[in-house]
């Protein structure tokens, strides 16, 4: 509770920020998740010796110096870390490593509620978009359509696609990363697996999103409006959906080969 109204500025602007920007959406749900499978470890907790280790004081001096640094400084992405830092140096000073280790995935999952920094955000949307074009574009010649691609500019014969930062994927693939790692929590236990699922979420992310710039393409040679407002958002949340399939189906998979293998161990 302390360390939460030290870090009150800091916070009260990120979650200003989760509702003002549609690509962090989901970080009103991410403290949420992470307190939850804290929630679910506390018998387990409760069975952890507390070893109190001095090492998370200076993980905590650290930390706050580092985000008055970064306040003082306008940088945002530092200062939100920087709580991440304390928090998690507070349960070394307090509890211990033991607990540290326990804890360790719900503190990872909480770097899921900060924003990517500008700089680095804009030069992966920049990627995403051309990639997402080059995608489409193939795509669309599949369906028989011809279509001219200049950067990330579309020409289609009854209508121009400009692939915008917001079409870029980036904020389905933010989304999915941060699903991926709870899945994995709920249906597989092994750690390695979270890992390879979110590893997993990057392809599938992009193939959607330049599937759903290939279908839009399609139906705006029927008509026009379906390439904007009500129809284009409804079109990004089922191919959303498509992805979130997608990636339960490479969760079965590993385990199908996984099984093979252990099979042929035998």
């Amino acid at each position: 509770m302390l360390l939460c109204l030290c870090y009150g500025p800091i916070l009260y602007r990120l979650v200003l920020n989760w509702a003002s920007n549609p690509d962090m959406g989901h970080g009103f749900f991410v403290p949420l998740a992470a307190g939850f499978i804290v929630w679910q470890r506390r018998k387990h907790l409760a069975s952890i010796p507390r070893e109190p280790n001095t090492w998370g004081l200076f993980v905590v001096i650290a930390a706050a110096l580092l985000a008055l640094a970064a306040t003082l400084g306008a940088e945002l992405f530092t200062a939100r870390l920087a709580f991440v830092f304390a928090l998690g140096g507070s349960v070394l000073f307090l509890c211990g490593w033991k607990w540290i280790r326990a804890l360790s995935f719900p503190l990872v999952l909480l770097l899921f509620m900060i924003p990517i920094p500008q700089i680095i955000y804009a030069r992966i949307t920049l990627g995403l978009q051309l990639l997402a074009s080059e995608l489409a574009e193939g795509f669309i010649e599949l369906m028989g359509i011809p279509v001219l691609r200049t950067g990330n500019i579309l020409v289609l014969p009854h209508q121009t696609l400009n692939i915008v930062e917001a079409c870029s994927g980036i904020r389905s693939l933010i989304s999915l990363g941060f699903l991926s790692l709870i899945y994995a929590y709920v249906m597989d236990k092994r750690v390695w697996m979270r890992w390879a699922l979110l590893v997993a979420t990057v392809p599938i992310a992009i193939f959607a999103n330049a599937i759903r710039v290939a279908v839009t393409g399609l139906f705006t040679q029927v008509d026009a409006t379906l390439a904007r407002g009500f129809y284009h958002e409804a079109e990004g949340y089922i191919v959303f959906l498509v992805a979130l399939v997608a990636l339960v189906c490479v969760h079965r998979l590993l385990l199908a080969c996984i099984a093979r293998v252990s099979k042929e161990g035998r």
